[in-house]
Formats: C-alpha cells, sequence, structure tokens
C-alpha cells in the first residue's frame, strides 16, 4: 500500500501497488505509466479482504489522494497515518479519524514550539507584500507536489484572480489536480520579458528559486512556503524574504489532538521528533514507542 505520492513514499518499480486513484496517477505522472508490475485503485471507504486481513484506506488531508492505511484482523485495528494534517486544504479531503488499537503517527513537527499560524494569515501577508511592492515579482518557492496546488487555491479564496505565473516543474501536476475537480484559476508559463512580472506571483520548487533559473527576475521578493519557516536559522539560510509558514503535515497541537481523539492502546511513532511526543503520551497514560524506519528518505514536503 502507498499512502500518497510524494517520493519518500512512493517509488517506482514495485510488483504491484494498492493506493487511491488520485495517488495511482500521480505516481503514473510522475514515473511513467509503467512505474509498477501491476496496480489496484482501492477508493476511501472502500474495503478489501487480502487473506484474512481486511484493508481499507481513510483520508490524510496532506495532499491529493493522500491516505491513512488501516488493516483488521481478529479483533486487531492498526492504521497507519502517512503524514497527515487536521487543518482544512481546499485540495484534498480532510483527515478522518480511524478508531484503532495500535496507531502509527508521523512527528515531523513533534515539538510544542511548532504552532503554525492559519494559512489565510500566510496568504494575506503574500497579498499584502504584493500591494505594497507592485514594482517587484514575488517569487514563492512551493514544493511541486501539494504545497504549489494549496498555494494557488488560497490565493484564489482569498479573492486573487490575477492570472499566476508556474515553473515548468509544475504544468503537469497542477493539470492532474484540475482533472481531479480542482480548480487553480488562471496559470501561465513562467516565460516572457522581465517586465512581464512586475506585480506579478511567480509560483516555482524551492530548488528552482535557488537556482539560476530565478535570475531572470530581476530584485525578486522571495517567499517560501514551508512549515519550518517559523525557525529563523533556516529563513536565513534560505535567504528568504518572505517566509510564509505553510505546511502540510500537522503541526505539535493537531498531533496531540488527534492522539487524545484516537486515544488507541499503543501509539507508533515515525518520521520526526519521537523522544517529546512520545514523553506527552507517557503523561496523558498512552502507550508510546519509536517506530524507526529503515531506508527512511524525505522528500521536501513541508
Amino acid at each position: 500500500m502507498i499512502t500518497h505520492g510524494h517520493a519518500d513514499h512512493a517509488r517506482a518499480g514495485h510488483g504491484a501497488v494498492l493506493a487511491t486513484p488520485e495517488t495511482l496517477a500521480i505516481m503514473g505522472e510522475r514515473y511513467g505509466a509503467d512505474f509498477a508490475g501491476r496496480t489496484q485503485a482501492l477508493a476511501y471507504g472502500e474495503r478489501l479482504n487480502v487473506g484474512a486481513v481486511e484493508v481499507s484506506l481513510a483520508p490524510a488531508g496532506h495532499v491529493l489522494g493522500s491516505a491513512q492505511a488501516t488493516v483488521r484482523q481478529g479483533g486487531l485495528t492498526i492504521t497507519a497515518s502517512g503524514d497527515y494534517k487536521r487543518r482544512r486544504d481546499p485540495t484534498c479531503a480532510a483527515f478522518e479519524p480511524v478508531p484503532s488499537d495500535v496507531f502509527i503517527t508521523e512527528a515531523t513537527f513533534g515539538l510544542p514550539v511548532f504552532r503554525h499560524p492559519p494559512d489565510t494569515q500566510e496568504i494575506d501577508r503574500l497579498l499584502r507584500s504584493v500591494q505594497q511592492f507592485p514594482e517587484r515579482v514575488h517569487l514563492v518557492g512551493a514544493y511541486a507536489l501539494g504545497k504549489a496546488q494549496r498555494v494557488i487555491r488560497l490565493l484564489r479564496e482569498a479573492g486573487y484572480n490575477e492570472t499566476i505565473y508556474v515553473h515548468g516543474a509544475l504544468e503537469r501536476l497542477n493539470r492532474l489536480y484540475e482533472h481531479f475537480g480542482v480548480d487553480l484559476g488562471p496559470l501561465a508559463p513562467a516565460t516572457g520579458s522581465k517586465a512581464d512580472f512586475a506585480g506579478r506571483i511567480v509560483i516555482a520548487p524551492p530548488s528552482a528559486i535557488a537556482d539560476r533559473w530565478s535570475r531572470r527576475f530581476p530584485d525578486p521578493v522571495t517567499a517560501f512556503a514551508s512549515g519550518w519557516m517559523s525557525v529563523r536559522a533556516r529563513v536565513r539560510q534560505r535567504g528568504v524574504e518572505l517566509p510564509l509558514i505553510l505546511s502540510d503535515h500537522a503541526d505539535w497541537d493537531e498531533l496531540t489532538a488527534t492522539l487524545t481523539e484516537l486515544s488507541p492502546q499503543e501509539i507508533w511513532i515515525t518520521h520526526g521528533r519521537d523522544d517529546a511526543l512520545r514523553r506527552w503520551a507517557e503523561l496523558q497514560g498512552l502507550t508510546a514507542r519509536a517506530l524507526h524506519l529503515v531506508g527512511y528518505e524525505d522528500e521536501d514536503d513541508d
């Protein structure tokens, strides 16, 4: 089972892949039609029997098609959350809690210092900057799968109806999101003369903003949409003028609220700082332990 399409969870070359239809489409877009020997789509809420084990997927609220994977056998229910967040995201289905005996949670932002502000607040900061500096292009770094589409959709909801310009690496995934019903509004490739982009918003992968590609834009306001933008050292390291704290992962309050709501018999913690979250769980009378994965490599999707 593949929980979602980011490269630290979805790789090509498997003999068989079970995932949501959206995740299978994302993998096909990223890795080609033959990314697996065979594939099987499982929609949210459907149940599949694999021998004596029942398998189902529930929304994780991370990116389009992201899922929690649940297995049930002999009265035992185990749910692996994959990556998740609890706040509303107009580009994907909202997280649905699944009552479980064992809940495997991520902990990317598993420290009390990480409390993300409302996404509307960060988008308003971006739009105010566009108004304050109409002579400058706003160059926004956003990860190609999930974050870029979320930023675009949030801008539309905030009333920004102008054409948004995008790096070529985003175009196919943008079309895929629109195929699944996410209206991104007017978009155009970020090509043309330097003067064309004054007062405009351009969205590109963070790697492109750090590359020579970005030199075509004179004196840009550089922004970066990431949960890590709450860490000042990372803002300075990347030379970001306008940090936007927008994460596709649960912050501390979302993590602890989820564990309180589910109150499973056991909590297994992975993908981040397990120590603080494990200690919090112990103080709440919950049983928790670290789950260390072999060969885990993170794709920037925060």
